[in-house]
């Protein structure tokens, strides 16, 4: 079971305007794989309330190479990599009907007790249940090191503002991973958003938003990258950074 694979199809949801998939439909997909994956291996979400774990997303890094129109099928394998004490990462490839590679992604994750709230140790015991496969990587780097702040954050004033709403909060009572990308476009400059092509963007997670906390999204042009820095808008904790290469 080194290997999963998921056969599915491109949803309605999973498409924007042009008709084709969007970067949240492609995180979607993943996701949901990664979850089915983690069901069978015995730490999924129906089996939380024996175990008392629960995997934490902390960074995506996505390169998408084709994107597909609604009700396309498509191959999504994804597999576990070993772990030390408190970081795993997980790899994953989406396939058309053809054969043909859309796209890759790499993510960084952690496990929390869900008792205490406090992260777990990822034992030998745990990892070996997804027959972690260490020599198939889809990036050359096979860590993916912390974005980084940018100082000039502290200057600027915040692009976009919203407040956490409860259609955004998942099981754990934090704001849904994917929902962070929604709003970084939501931060970007008009002109950058209509002739921005966002194959290639990174998400790391910092600290959870919570239901009724507002967030200030601060948008940044830096070399090659646009990125968006989220920050609670009363304490000025960073939630999150998400970058879009050019």
């Amino acid at each position: 079971m080194s290997i999963f694979e998921r056969k599915c199809h491109v949803e309605i949801k999973d498409i924007g305007s042009i008709g084709l998939m969007t970067n949240g439909g492609f995180l979607d997909l993943l996701e949901n794989t990664a979850c089915i994956h983690s069901e069978v291996a015995g730490y999924g979400v129906n089996q939380m309330e024996q175990t008392h774990l629960s995997w934490v997303l902390l960074h995506w890094k996505v390169h998408i190479f084709k994107r597909v129109p609604f009700h396309t099928a498509i191959s999504i394998k994804t597999w576990a990599k070993a772990a030390n004490k408190c970081l795993t990462y997980r790899d994953f490839e989406m396939y058309d009907e053809n054969n043909e590679l859309l796209g890759v992604a790499s993510t960084k994750w952690s496990l929390v007790n869900t008792q205490t709230g406090r992260i777990a140790r990822i034992t030998p015991e745990i990892i070996n249940c997804y027959s972690p496969e260490d020599s198939r990587n889809v990036f050359e780097e096979v860590d993916i090191p912390k974005l980084r702040e940018p100082e000039c954050v502290e200057n600027i004033q915040p692009s976009y503002t919203f407040t956490v709403s409860r259609r955004d909060i998942d099981m754990n009572q934090h704001m849904h991973n994917l929902y962070y990308l929604d709003y970084a476009v939501e931060a970007l400059p008009e002109e950058v958003y209509q002739n921005l092509d966002c194959n290639q963007f990174e998400i790391m997670y910092k600290n959870g938003a919570k239901l009724g906390e507002t967030v200030n999204c601060f948008y940044i042009n830096e070399e090659s990258q646009h990125i968006v820095i989220m920050k609670n808008a009363e304490d000025n904790r960073l939630h999150a950074i998400i970058q879009f290469k050019k």
